[in-house]
């Protein structure tokens, strides 16, 4: 399973639950103890604590993670394959952004299955349908020609959150419903010192270098993966100078859906 940081963390989900919509499904009112696996830094914990008047618990193998998520829930350190509850410990089993993460996803729904005594609900991305606009021409092609490379070369499915349904049914969870919720992140002046920080890595393609071995076992050749290092480059270049003049503006909207399962009454499982 691939790691993130605290700070890559909140980047990426800042924001995120400025609607509640899409999580109706979850009942959150009628809940009495939610668990929420791969919680990592809590931010959806927060959310769900905030929502419900459940006790809500964080479960992640980070124990640095953990540490943040503790300032808002209980936490409990856990593998989601091997979660540290009895059977029907809570009543409703969550995770968000943790099954495109894991090589065995199918695995981890029969685990949150045994735990939970109702419902079970992923939060899951699309990130082969990731949408990007800005102001910098070449900067939506080129994420896009960075994008299929790193599917391709990825080892878990991170772009399952479409067909989370499917993997609901292959764990003996019923699907019941499954929202589509945008998450919509936006660049534009005043810039903070996040999107100066990205800017910087556009610059000298550092997040290019990151992802580096992932890219080439994409397909991409070690001559094309320069090539695109060196475009992606000259577009933090241009990017760069639009924001010295404020014209930089950028928009990312990430498709998650939020699917829900209704598990069949415990003795029927076995």
């Amino acid at each position: 399973m691939r790691e993130f940081s605290a700070a890559y963390l909140r980047r990426t989900r800042e924001g995120m639950w400025a609607s509640l919509e899409a999580l109706a499904p979850l009942a959150l009112e009628d809940r009495e103890r939610i668990l929420d696996v791969g919680c990592g830094t809590g931010e959806l914990s927060r959310v769900l604590a905030a929502n419900s008047p459940a006790t809500v618990i964080g479960c992640d193998a980070d124990r640095e993670l953990l540490d943040v998520a503790a300032d808002h829930v209980p936490v409990v350190a856990g593998d989601a394959l091997r979660l540290p509850f009895a059977d029907d410990a809570v009543d409703l089993v969550v995770c968000q952004a943790l099954l495109i993460n894991l090589p065995e996803p199918i695995a981890a729904l029969r685990e949150f299955s045994r735990v939970s005594s109702d419902l079970v609900a992923a939060v899951e991305p699309d990130n082969g349908a990731v949408d990007v606009d800005s102001t910098v021409a070449g900067e939506p092609a080129l994420e896009r020609r960075a994008r299929r490379a790193y599917l391709e070369g990825v080892d878990t499915d991170v772009a399952l959150g479409a067909d989370a349904a499917e993997a609901f049914a292959a764990a003996g969870i019923e699907p019941v419903a499954s929202r589509r919720y945008d998450h919509v992140r936006t660049v534009e002046p005043p810039y903070d010192d996040r999107a100066l920080a990205d800017a910087r890595r556009k610059l000298t393609g550092a997040g290019l270098a990151d992802d580096r071995a992932t890219l080439l076992a994409g397909g991409l050749s070690p001559t094309g993966y320069d090539e695109l290092r060196s475009e992606w480059r000259e577009m933090g270049r241009n990017v760069a100078e639009q924001m010295r003049t404020g014209e930089y503006r950028r928009t990312e909207t990430v498709p998650f859906y939020v699917t829900v399962g209704r598990l069949p009454e415990r003795g029927r499982r076995r």
